[in-house]
């Protein structure tokens, strides 16, 4: 299925699946990644002295940084892609006086000989250099090579086998239905199947009788809610506004539209922009001005003593806060009083950022009677079928009144001309029956 719930997890499940295959240690026929096998070293070897901190930075190098770890610098390369001999940093790893050898014996800091050889072949292979993750797209890796391809159903499978088969592991047998059922239903809906469904699945000897199980699954209203419980987390998800007299706040209505979102298969695109900016989306709809609520779950305060710009200012923050950690996987919290060594985001980028929070009506003080404007009124969706289903009714009831009145027009006014002439002879005027409109009552 083409959707955000499927599409995106499966994914990031065989991403996560890769790198959990990639925990063991390389074997020489294997490629170094630079993210899995040097960093770290470089991290925990070099850093301090090579790194993002001025005050001990040495040489005015850095390590940490693409452009000086692999840049040329007056003829000299730390780390000459394919180049043994022309990296400076190989050279002085494996120099033979103890006080030019890095790293340097005062900072208790050691290569073994297997880091050694994982930076060795790092470089013999190119140096290839990788972004921190959260700024990296994701990739879907390739599907490995297995020996019992019969055991393999999905790509996931592949991953996992290969991951055997490189231990000299076999797979456990297949588990029996109940068991799997049970699963599937523990992992989608959060709650065990109900007797009915296990018998089902159990008696369905189809070929496809697993993907019908999960399918079932899936077009529960329950897997929505299953699948919001981290969304939940992540949004800060509160019906009341938590400072001082934790007052009441109707947040449900954007809890329902996350579960209706995850049910209808909503794209991840169209998940995240409605949710920071459904209100701003030309002629929005009242879900889509429900979606925004995702920034109005921080805590609020409505206590009398409070400076309602300095807690005004405390909810953009949060916004920030919250927007880096939940979309861009990484914390925005040092800038906002400085620049951080450990952080790839400055001062300024961080105003950046909060000037796009910093627009809006919410003020500082949270009322003790509900939400706080500015509000949308939430449609409700059964009233709003009765009503759509009376509106139609009443359209066809007004079409069959026009379609009357034009079918007896022309014998109206042959009527009206009629009985006008009898009027100046004093003769009574009858309506004709056949002219009448009757429509009945039901209708």
């Amino acid at each position: 299925m083409n959707s955000f719930v499927l599409k995106f997890n499966l994914t990031a499940f065989m991403v996560m699946v890769s790198l959990i295959l990639q925990v063991e240690p390389v074997s020489a026929a294997d490629d170094v990644d630079f993210n899995r096998d040097i960093r770290p070293i470089l991290s925990d070897k070099c850093f301090f002295c090579h790194g993002p901190d001025k005050k001990h930075r040495k040489a005015k190098l850095r390590l940490d940084i693409k452009e000086h770890a692999l840049g040329e610098r007056d003829g000299v390369w730390p780390f000459k892609p394919g180049s043994l001999d022309d990296s400076e940093a190989w050279y002085l790893i494996n120099h033979e006086d103890p006080d030019e050898r890095m790293p340097p014996a005062k900072s208790n800091k050691k290569l073994s000989a297997k880091e050694k050889s994982l930076i060795k072949r790092w470089i013999k292979q190119g140096a290839k250099w990788q972004g921190h993750w959260s700024f990296e797209s994701p990739k879907q890796p390739a599907v490995p090579t297995v020996k019992n391809k019969g055991w393999v159903r999905n790509p996931i499978d592949a991953f996992i086998l290969a991951r055997l088969e490189k231990s000299g592991l076999t797979p456990s047998p297949e588990a029996a239905r109940e068991v799997l059922i049970r699963r599937v239903s523990f992992d989608l809906t959060g709650v065990p199947p109900t007797l009915a469904e296990i018998d089902a699945f159990v008696a369905d000897k189809s070929v496809n009788a697993y993907e019908k199980m999960v399918d079932r699954f899936l077009a529960k209203k329950s897997f929505g809610e299953r699948m919001a419980l981290a969304w939940m987390d992540a949004g800060r998800y509160g019906d009341s506004s938590v400072f001082h007299a934790d007052g009441p706040r109707t947040m449900w209505p954007w809890r329902n539209w996350v579960i209706d979102a995850y049910n209808a298969n909503m794209p991840f695109d169209q998940f995240t922009i409605e949710q920071l900016a459904g209100d701003l989306i030309p002629n929005a709809t009242p879900y889509q001005k429900i979606a925004s609520g995702f920034h109005r779950n921080h805590g609020t305060t409505d206590e009398g003593g409070a400076i309602a710009e300095e807690y005004r200012v405390e909810y953009v923050v949060d916004r920030v806060k919250t927007t880096g950690n939940v979309w861009l996987g990484i914390s925005l919290e040092c800038g906002q009083c400085h620049d951080h060594k450990y952080d790839p985001i400055t001062q300024k980028e961080y105003y950046g950022i909060y000037a796009f929070f910093n627009q809006t009506t919410d003020p500082g003080m949270q009322t003790r009677r509900g939400n706080q404007a500015p509000v949308v009124n939430v449609p409700d969706k059964e009233r709003d079928s009765k009503v759509a289903a009376i509106e139609a009714q009443q359209k066809q009831i007004d079409q069959k009144i026009a379609a009357r009145a034009k079918q007896v027009e022309p014998a109206f006014q042959q009527w009206v001309i009629a009985e006008t002439a009898k009027a100046t002879k004093g003769d009574k005027v009858e309506m004709p029956s056949d002219m009448l409109v009757h429509l009945p009552l039901d209708e």
